[in-house]
């Protein structure tokens, strides 16, 4: 594999509408082509904020919403995966939006438990909400996960993805609203980890194999 620099955005989106969270990913967006980064993973519903205290999902965003995300993601060269809501069957459920520069207008898919993509493929391979993760595509380069968890639910989540990565060598990135995204190389290996804050996870694939390092949103 070429040269790849990757990044998960950590922050927690909060109700305060769709404009205010394309914003948001835009200084993500920025920051990530400031890294040279390639691929920038959002958390959960991070486009379009939590469900509200009646547990009601946001609507999904329209494609005028998303055309500032679509026009920085041609702009910089680097694809993006955010956590949006989709209406499916009349029912509103999690998801996530592929905004690549080699596409005219993002794709949607139901979320599940993660993704697989490769490097040179604008495609996503969405993985189903299983106990267990299914063997890895043979054709993936990296495994993506984007969670809006607390701290009990993520020990359970880490390990899982840590055995998942050492067991089907893949890389495995994890972009976590609350707290502690990170990323594993194909050995399992914990490659960098954050703590709480909003900031941006980066991680290099080279000769010398992954490396990582944490930037502050400023």
């Amino acid at each position: 594999m070429s040269p790849w620099n990757v990044a998960a955005a950590q922050y927690t989106p909060g109700r305060q509408g769709i404009d205010a969270h394309v914003q948001h990913h835009l200084r993500f967006i920025d920051a990530a082509a400031r890294q040279q980064c390639h691929l920038l993973v959002f958390p959960e519903l991070s486009l379009t904020g939590p469900a509200n205290e009646s547990g009601l999902l946001v609507a999904p965003p329209s494609e005028h919403d998303l055309a500032p995300v679509l026009r920085a993601v041609h702009t910089h060269n680097i694809t993006v995966i955010a956590g949006v809501t989709l209406n499916s069957k009349g029912i509103r459920q999690k998801g996530v939006a592929l905004f690549s520069p080699k596409m005219a207008k993002p794709v949607c898919y139901q979320q599940g438990s993660g993704a697989y993509l490769s490097a040179d493929d604008p495609h996503l391979l969405i993985v189903e909400n299983k106990a267990e993760l299914p063997p890895v595509d043979p054709l993936a380069a990296l495994f993506t996960s984007s969670q809006a968890i607390g701290e009990t639910r993520c020990r359970d989540s880490i390990s899982r993805l840590q055995r998942f990565a050492h067991k089907y060598a893949i890389a495995v990135l994890m972009a976590n609203a609350h707290g502690n995204s990170a990323l594993w190389d194909a050995s399992g290996q914990l490659i960098v980890r954050a703590d709480k804050g909003e900031l941006l996870l980066t991680g290099s694939w080279g000769k010398q194999g992954w490396q990582g390092d944490i930037i502050p949103l400023r």
